[in-house]
């Protein structure tokens, strides 16, 4: 009889422990939705004070507002001064828990100055328009929505979270290494991250983003000797600087060709002379039908989705470069700074397949991994080989970087509940 009484209260202890997190969960889910009038309105007061890029006061302001709401939910929030690279700060929250550390990233900035005409937020039903509403004012809200229902639910409590807003991820303070310091310094101590861009939703289904691709810029430099045009293509003038460098361009585009890379040229300028800025953004020139041209300069972009893939390519194009023309000249420089790529490695996968089992729990649809030569580089790749992550956790939005910028207001209830519950299950060991 003993044994019987054992065995009982035993196994209602084991139902007992099951039930708890069970009910944790049901909290988090309710909060979610019962919020999302107030999410709403935080993502038009965030989204109606201007932050773009350059704007570092509004910057400021817009992570004065995201303190207002982390503090109270026992949050010890920083901010990271960025007057050396130009730029607004950075914050930082931290929430000192029991569990493994996941690291929350987004970013405060917009690409919409104090100059833009699309400065304020409006709603149309579901759906709502706005500078920065989707990049990346709507996922900063999905976070606090997520820990707000933790908070509720009891689960903040032991957790351990770090939230990390750059101020700078539309147009990056310089040097990079300085810009993104405190960024990379929190992914080395993270055990997950999860970033808050915008959600992909393509014809009526959610996807999950493990990969992203690098971004490189670089610099041609073409010369030539330059002359009367009567000379061109002999042994003495040569072919001038625009032939050359129209020479390494369309061996570019010929011989680098493989999935997922990618090197776009955006701007081009030859003729005697041919200059560009200490920026590297404006080029000018000048010249004749009848003189050889001195020099020619372009700019582009290198977009990889591995460091071996954009080692090989950079490799490919420097050997083209070597190749002259007789009396040319070139050569070609990458930055020292780029945004390094977010390789898709099994341990994303394994968080997107930790992901699809909340997915399943709330009675969603799995998300599969979505195509990564079509989503930019961002801030989670400067992470990525230090930690698993996944990406993409914001809100679903359309027109990013345009005016008229949008998001459907009813994904901000189910990315918060997903990242309410994925994030107490990472931290909590769930």
């Amino acid at each position: 009889m003993r044994l019987l009484l054992a065995c009982a209260l035993f196994l209602s202890a084991c139902a007992s422990a099951q039930a708890q997190p069970r009910s944790a969960e049901k909290v988090m889910m309710q909060t979610v939705v019962a919020e999302h009038e107030r999410s709403i309105a935080l993502l038009e007061k965030l989204v109606n004070q201007n932050s773009g890029s350059l704007n570092v006061a509004g910057v400021k302001a817009v992570g004065d507002m995201v303190r207002a709401e982390l503090e109270p939910l026992g949050f010890k929030v920083s901010w990271i001064d960025m007057s050396e690279t130009a730029r607004g700060g950075h914050l930082i929250a931290t929430h000192a828990g029991k569990g493994k550390n996941v690291l929350l990233i987004g970013h405060m900035d917009t690409v919409f100055e104090p100059d833009s005409p699309f400065q304020k937020f409006e709603r149309q039903g579901t759906r709502a328009t706005g500078p920065g509403i989707g990049d990346d004012k709507g996922g900063v809200v999905v976070i606090i929505a997520a820990l707000r229902a933790m908070k509720a639910a009891g689960t903040l409590k032991d957790a351990n979270v770090t939230v990390m807003l750059t101020g700078d991820e539309e147009r990056s303070g310089e040097p990079l290494s300085v810009a993104r310091r405190d960024l990379i310094a929190a992914g080395k101590v993270a055990d997950y991250a999860i970033e808050y861009e915008e959600l992909i939703v393509d014809e009526g289904k959610d996807f999950a983003t493990v990969a992203r691709r690098g971004a490189a810029g670089w610099t041609l430099t073409a010369g030539g000797k330059t002359g009367h045009s009567g000379g061109v293509f002999n042994q003495t003038m040569g072919y001038g600087a625009i032939y050359e460098i129209t020479r390494i361009l369309d061996r570019f585009r010929e011989e680098l060709r493989e999935p997922n890379l990618t090197y776009n040229v955006g701007v081009i300028v030859g003729g005697t002379p041919a200059v560009i800025d200490a920026e590297g953004f404006r080029v000018s020139g000048s010249g004749k039908t009848n003189i050889i041209p001195e020099a020619a300069i372009a700019r582009g972009d290198l977009r990889a989705l591995t460091p071996e893939q954009e080692a090989r390519a950079r490799d490919k194009m420097q050997a083209i470069v070597k190749e002259h023309l007789p009396q040319t000249t070139a050569t070609l420089v990458f930055p020292d700074d780029a945004y390094p790529s977010m390789a898709p490695t099994e341990g994303n996968r394994a968080l997107l397949a930790r992901l699809n089992s909340v997915n399943r729990e709330l009675g969603l649809p799995e998300m599969a991994e979505w195509d990564p030569a079509k989503r930019g580089a961002a801030d989670s790749s400067f992470v990525a080989a230090d930690v698993d992550i996944i990406a993409g956790m914001g809100a679903a939005g359309e027109g990013s970087h345009a005016e008229g910028e949008s998001i459907d207001l009813d994904s901000l209830v189910r990315q918060g509940q997903r990242s309410a519950l994925l994030i107490s299950r990472l931290s909590l060991g769930k």
